[in-house]
Parts: structure tokens; sequence; C-alpha cells
């Protein structure tokens, strides 16, 4: 493993991914703190955060638990940001939400440091036409669930420094994920490939051709990928794919339109495992 992360890191929103996301940097020796929009919320990424350290320090004897919680800090208040190195967007795929976000994040932290949105189908050129500083500017896709995950996506624009680039891979590496680099474009690579796939499935389980098992079971025996399309759409959560989807449709057309299932479940509060329900019952804790 190469390359190191940088000694203090933010993130900005404290659920499923923002807390996956401090986990990881935590691993990697960073001090992290979490930004949420009011106490009660930051006391409840505060709880993901720990219970994810939990879990690490079960599977790996090694860790010292109260080492890692020491170096966690959850808060309401943007001004935490005024030390970090890097900060890191994690708030719900919504395009008005996560440029205000970044305005807000870029004003508290330091000229110096780098702003990541976690984004995943997002313009990055988009989202730095607004930024005081674009060259120290790029997406940071992440995967959920990210301690899990092997995978960050590394996303530049136009304006995105080379040096940035360099540090941003030297800090996946340090994760102990792998980078992959991509060139801004909708939906970049895996967004793309993945919910074309996914949206497929269900326009297969709308129009009856087989169940959500077997669709899956297509995709995991026939092709060998680890997880069937509709399950890997629970996890991520329906209403995040609905929302990478419409953002495609809008730059690429019709072959991208959310199937009408799709936005009934969504509209139902059917969204995956963080509801219990999706495409498949979860009742594992949430």
């Amino acid at each position: 493993m190469t390359g190191t992360t940088p000694p203090r890191v933010g993130v900005l929103g404290g659920g499923r991914m923002g807390a996956g996301i401090a986990h990881a940097f935590l691993l990697a020796g960073s001090t992290v703190t979490v930004v949420e929009r009011d106490d009660d919320s930051a006391a409840a990424a505060a709880d993901r955060v720990v219970e994810s350290i939990r879990r690490s320090v079960e599977r790996d004897a090694s860790l010292d638990g109260d080492e890692l919680r020491a170096r966690l800090t959850a808060v309401s208040d943007i001004g935490a940001f005024a030390d970090a190195g890097l900060v890191i967007e994690a708030v719900p795929e919504d395009r008005e939400l996560k440029e205000q976000s970044l305005a807000l994040a870029e004003a508290a932290m330091p000229e110096g440091a780098v702003l990541a949105s976690n984004t995943s189908s997002i313009s990055i050129d988009d989202l730095a036409a607004g930024r005081l500083r674009p060259g120290r500017f790029l997406g940071l896709h992440f995967f959920n669930p990210v301690p899990a995950s092997a995978l960050v996506e590394i996303v530049y624009g136009s304006a995105t420094d080379d040096a940035v680039l360099a540090e941003a891979r030297g800090w996946i590496d340090a994760l102990g994920k792998t980078p992959i680099v991509v060139r801004d474009s909708p939906g970049f690579a895996s967004s793309r490939l993945g919910v074309m796939l996914g949206l497929e499935a269900i326009r297969m389980l709308e129009e009856g051709v087989a169940s959500a098992s077997d669709i899956d079971a297509a995709m995991t025996l026939g092709y060998r990928h680890p997880m069937g399309p509709l399950r890997t759409t629970d996890i991520v959560g329906l209403d995040v794919r609905l929302g990478i989807a419409e953002e495609l449709e809008r730059a690429f057309g019709e072959r991208f339109a959310p199937p009408e299932l799709l936005r009934r479940m969504v509209a139902a509060g059917e969204l995956g495992r963080k509801t219990g329900r999706g495409f498949y019952e979860w009742n594992e804790e949430r």
C-alpha cells in the first residue's frame, strides 16, 4: 500500500456513505470530522461510524477501537473544517443540495485544501463552475458499502490540477482501495454502466420476464458478477438509482429513462436495504 492520507479529513454528510468514508480514513490514520445539518444528525452519524469501527475491531483484533474513536468528531458546525487538508462532500445525490453544500464547505476550509464530491453521476465540471478554487476540486466516488468495497472512482474535471489528481491516487492507495481515473462525463464509468444494467433488470421484472432472484442469478451464475443488479440496487438505494437515472436521461436521452416500476417503488418508500424493503426483504439491522 502506497501513499498517505491527509492528517485531517472532513466529511460533509454523515449518512451511510459519509459514515463509510469517515471509517475508511480513520482506519488509514487520519483524524476525521463529520459535519451534519444539526446536532441530532451529527450524533446519529457518530453512532454509524462507531458501529462500523466496532465491526472492524471484531474482524481485526490488532485495531484499537478506543484510539480510532478518539480521532472521530461529529458536529453541526461547518467551521470545524478550518484545519482540514481534504473535505469530501457526501450529501444526497441532488444537484442543488450538492452545489449549496460544496459552497459552504469551500468557504470554511483552508485555501490549500482539496475539496471533493462523492457524486455518482453529476458532472464535476458543472459542480466546479461555482467553485472558488476549481483546480483543487475533483470527484471521489466511493461505493456502498464503503468498508467492503475495493474501488474508488477518481473523476477529474477540465480545471483539476494534475498535482491534485496525483495526490488523490495516493490517498486511495493508502485506504487500501484501488483507484480508477475517469475524465468527467455524466455517470463517469461505473454509474453509467451499472445503472444501465440495473434499469434493464428492473424493466425485465416489470415485464414479468423472470423473478428478481432469477434475474440476479442470471448475472451471478451466468456472468460471475458478485451480486445481481436488483440486489445491488437495493443496497445502493432505489432513490439513489432513480436520481442517477434521471441525471443520465437528461444527458443521454431515452436509453436511461427510469422504468415506471422504479418510480412507483420510490414513491411508496420501498428504497431497498435502508428501509427494509425493495426488490427483496431486508430484515437485518439497518
